[in-house]
């Protein structure tokens, strides 16, 4: 077949050539967590370095600050108005802190269950974040004026925990920053595996520091009180 038997002619009468056909465009298919952006993955690049350091300082001022706190606790003797004072200070920056972070986990675990989207918890969480690490400041500032005995074992497993607490509290943070880069309408079983267990790691880890921290804290109370 020569060229000229697949020449049309054009409405004027000139000769054209027929367009080749466009090819079809590809339907998307479903998210999985090779299509999601990540760090590594084509997603919003970022330093590897400064989000590391930053949470390198951040984790020594927090043991910094539990470590001011347990010496100061430990040699400071307060009088029974100071106490009063502090104990009532304790117990509102428990419920301020440990009740944003409820909230946010119970937001958490509707996403899991397909009830929310990502994005709502990330919108929560900028909300509490203030009101967790406000909570914990005063929570140490207080416990160092009750004048804990450190010779307690169930004292010294809390300031354990809160210790843990923070410094897992940072994780966490920098976990929910990479899930909130996410796309709206992701599913909890379509994302990384690593990021899903750092997730539920540090979700379990808080869960556990809090409810130790508050229980051995009203058992202290409760001590405190039958003996006098």
């Amino acid at each position: 077949m020569t060229p000229a038997a697949t020449a049309r002619s054009a409405p004027d009468g000139t000769p054209g050539t027929t367009p080749a056909p466009e090819p079809a465009a590809e339907e998307p298919g479903p998210r999985n967590s090779a299509d999601l952006p990540g760090p590594g993955n084509g997603g919003p690049g970022r330093p590897a370095g400064k989000p590391t350091l930053k949470l390198v300082l951040l984790g020594v001022a927090c043991s910094a600050a539990w470590l001011a706190s347990v010496l100061v606790g430990g040699s400071l003797a307060t009088g029974a108005e100071i106490h009063r004072i502090a104990l009532a200070a304790h117990i509102l920056a428990l419920v301020l802190s440990f009740g944003a972070i409820l909230v946010l986990d119970w937001v958490g675990l509707l996403w899991l269950l397909g009830r929310r989207d990502v994005h709502d918890t990330r919108r929560l969480e900028s909300a509490a974040q203030p009101l967790i690490w406000a909570g914990l400041a005063i929570l140490l500032i207080s416990g160092a004026m009750l004048h804990p005995d450190l010779s307690s074992p169930p004292t010294q497993v809390k300031l354990v925990s809160i210790l843990i607490l923070m410094l897992n509290g940072l994780v966490l943070t920098q976990a929910m920053k990479e899930l909130h880069m996410l796309p709206p309408g992701t599913l909890f079983t379509a994302m990384a595996a690593g990021l899903r267990a750092r997730l539920i790691a540090a979700l379990c880890i808080s869960q556990a520091c809090w409810w130790t921290s508050v229980l051995v804290g009203l058992l202290n109370s409760t001590l405190r009180r039958w003996t006098g």
